[in-house]
């Protein structure tokens, strides 16, 4: 990933190189002024990374925008880097085929607003980043596990889980 270095968040006229000529990353600049934190290039497009505690008036604007979709919801583990993690969101327009890919960093133990207020697709894309990343969504409507046991211990996609996993026997159910 091409990292950007010039970049202060909180300044709406400057924006990292990477995306200031994105027309999405400036509406965002415009209408939420401070939210874009940084950027960089990720793979085949740009990756806006946003200030956690603006990840819902982000989201409500780029749906309004067109982005109608919400292809998904992740997490990244940057285990020992601090913060911990990144939740990744992957945004369509389907009307012009475009797409957007934001990310939020947090540290462990702190929480996330939930989306399911936009989108209410998000709904099992968050459970599934909290069952096996441990990323708790504040506001979700039924934040638990989807993907492992109820009383499963751990979150298996987190770096410091044990490779062997933790013993589990299904005979008891």
């Amino acid at each position: 990933m091409n990292r950007v270095s010039a970049y202060h968040p909180g300044s709406p006229s400057v924006l990292p190189e990477v995306i200031a000529g994105n027309s999405d990353a400036l509406a965002v600049d415009q209408q939420v002024p401070g939210a874009i934190v940084d950027a960089v290039m990720a793979v085949d497009e740009p990756q806006i990374y946003i200030d956690s505690a603006q990840i819902v008036p982000v989201c409500r604007h780029l749906k309004e925008a067109g982005f109608v979709r919400l292809a998904g919801i992740t997490g990244v583990d940057w285990w020992p880097r601090s913060p911990r993690f990144e939740v990744i969101y992957l945004l369509q327009s389907l009307h012009d085929k475009r797409r957007l890919r934001l990310a939020v960093r947090t540290g462990e133990g702190q929480e996330i607003d939930s989306v399911t207020s936009v989108w209410r697709g998000a709904n099992w894309y968050e459970r599934e980043t909290f069952d096996l990343f441990g990323v708790v969504f504040r506001k979700h409507p039924n934040l638990e596990r989807i993907m492992m046991p109820a009383d499963w211990e751990g979150h298996p996609l987190r770096k410091d889980y044990p490779v062997h996993g933790h013993k589990y026997s299904y005979r008891d159910e």
